[in-house]
């Protein structure tokens, strides 16, 4: 499938368009705010028109994961090409782009969730064409992580990203936001250094033939085939020691992203500190930049260390769900307590994903998607009361059911979808997750799934403190949703629904693919049938 507009690939178009739009913003005179707003939703209202077309044009049935044949809207071109005399030899890099049942998904919500963040930012007054540049500059860096095959490509998008978050954080963000931009920049660049590492040690191991040539290569599909690996280089053979180091620094990088425990304390102070629409973006789609990595990378690459590591993996998850939920719990501060309901749900992710069968793998990638738009709508609320009240206090508030009716029941549907009611796409997500996790390590499921208890006492706690009850003489003043905010929830609230109730449209997409890596890992890793 090959889709083109003025002869330039789809996938380009829509990793790219933020950044024109972030070029005409930064053209556009400052004392111009509102041109600078509506330029800005232009842009990423387009995103999601181009995400639409691929959502519709995405065939179901291919695979992808180690094939360049699987692989839909593949782009390749040579980006760098340097002829050296050294022992490294010939330097070629390749602008790689494609998507499969993996990265569609991410794709979507990576438009949906930025074009939500800049409705979002309309309140913004402080230096705003520096602010919405930098959030235009931020969406090309997620994008581009979904869609890169090349791992040089790859990295390049993962540290665009890096730049504009600690600006936004440290600019705009709370009374400590310096402190949370900090953390947030060195957390992320320990986890970047440990993944340049292993790439290097994965450009030197791997060769392809370019012509009549043998070269170096950066391609991640070619990574994944043990026949490119180099015989007497570091990464050779199945289960070696060197094969396992790689594989640990990959996860450590990307599991400082998820955020996994222990690395996890960045993102109470960041989510706390950073402006909503920030936030949303944070929670909605950075956060899966680190199981995507996983997916998309260290598993394929290293199955045998996936494998031999799946239990820690699993332990991990574990701990993610139970400490989180029990940190959220204790929470005075509504932005902070849905933070660490952030590490609790994004657990269930990485439980699903240790399954390593299909319900499980499944369960991870729609938990993703579907953590995407739950989490973005709680952010999203929190920012609501704090524009009006310039408070997150929890026993603050009370009886708010009453003064503000319309963003109650909004209120309800994130909340509940949160908790993973029935009939609202958490539900889905999480079972399958569960389900596939239970099969491979039954007792470790059995007491995760209390994560399902303590999620429900502290959101239930939490509504029974803001909205129910009689409402402080204070707040008599407050005027229920607009439709600016209107706009950007009841959005993701429809999707919640309509994904509770129907979930195939996403199912569908990422089914192929998710089979395709379970067998894919076990057959490499020379294992069959995991846990059976």
């Amino acid at each position: 499938m090959e889709i083109k507009f003025l002869h330039i690939g789809i996938l380009t178009w829509i990793t790219f368009l933020p950044v024109l739009g972030m070029i005409v913003v930064l053209l556009l005179p400052k004392e111009q705010k509102q041109a600078i707003r509506w330029t800005s939703l232009a842009f990423t209202i387009l995103q999601v028109i181009l995400a639409v077309v691929i959502f519709q044009n995405f065939d179901r049935t291919l695979a992808g994961i180690n094939s360049k044949e699987g692989m839909q809207f593949v782009e390749q071109y040579r980006w760098i090409d340097i002829k050296s005399t050294s022992w490294i030899g010939r330097i070629a890099i390749d602008y790689f782009v494609g998507i499969d049942g993996i990265s569609v998904p991410m794709v979507l919500l990576t438009a949906l969730i930025s074009c939500i963040a800049v409705i979002s930012s309309f309140s913004i007054e402080k230096s705003i064409k520096g602010y919405f540049a930098l959030l235009l500059l931020l969406d090309t860096g997620m994008m581009g992580v979904f869609v890169a095959l090349d791992f040089f490509l790859f990295y390049v998008f993962w540290e665009i990203m890096l730049l504009p978050m600690y600006f936004l954080i440290g600019v705009w963000g709370g009374p400590r936001r310096e402190y949370a931009a900090i953390k947030f920049f060195i957390y992320t660049l320990l986890g970047s250094v440990l993944m340049l590492l292993a790439m290097l040690a994965l450009y030197f191991s791997v060769t392809i033939k370019d012509g009549n040539e043998v070269i170096h290569t950066f391609n991640m599909l070619a990574m994944m085939n043990p026949e490119n690996f180099v015989h007497g280089s570091l990464l050779e053979g199945v289960g070696t020691s060197w094969r396992y180091v790689a594989y640990i620094a990959l996860f450590i990088g990307f599991a400082i992203k998820v955020p996994a425990f222990p690395f996890h304390t960045w993102l109470p102070d960041a989510h706390v500190e950073a402006p909503t629409a920030i936030s949303v973006i944070l929670a909605g789609v950075l956060l899966k930049m680190g199981t995507y990595g996983l997916m998309r990378i260290a598993f394929p690459i290293f199955p045998d260390a996936a494998i031999h590591y799946l239990y820690p993996l699993a332990f991990i998850g574990f701990i993610n769900i139970i400490y989180g939920a029990y940190c959220a719990m204790a929470q005075k501060d509504f932005k902070k307590l849905i933070a660490y309901s952030s590490v609790s749900h994004m657990g269930i992710v990485l439980l699903g994903m240790a399954a390593m069968n299909t319900q499980g793998m499944m369960g991870a990638m729609f938990q993703m998607f579907n953590h995407g738009t739950i989490t973005a709508m709680l952010f999203l609320i929190v920012g609501v009361i704090y524009d009006r009240a310039h408070t997150r206090g929890l026993d603050d508030f009370g009886g708010l059911m009453n003064k503000m009716p319309k963003y109650s029941g909004i209120m309800m549907i994130a909340f509940f979808a949160a908790l993973g009611l029935p009939g609202l796409s958490g539900f889905i997500s999480e079972a399958f997750s569960f389900l596939g996790a239970f099969q491979t390590f039954k007792w470790l499921t059995i007491a995760s799934a209390f994560g399902i208890i303590l999620t429900a006492a502290y959101m239930l706690w939490t509504l029974q403190r803001v909205f129910l009850g009689t409402l402080p003489e204070k707040w008599n003043n407050l005027t229920d949703i607009n439709g600016r905010e209107m706009a950007m929830l009841v959005p993701l609230a429809v999707i919640v629904i309509i994904l509770g109730i129907y979930p195939s449209p996403v199912l569908d997409l990422m089914n192929s693919s998710a089979n395709a890596l379970v067998d894919f890992v076990k057959n490499s890793a020379g294992i069959a049938m995991l846990g059976q």
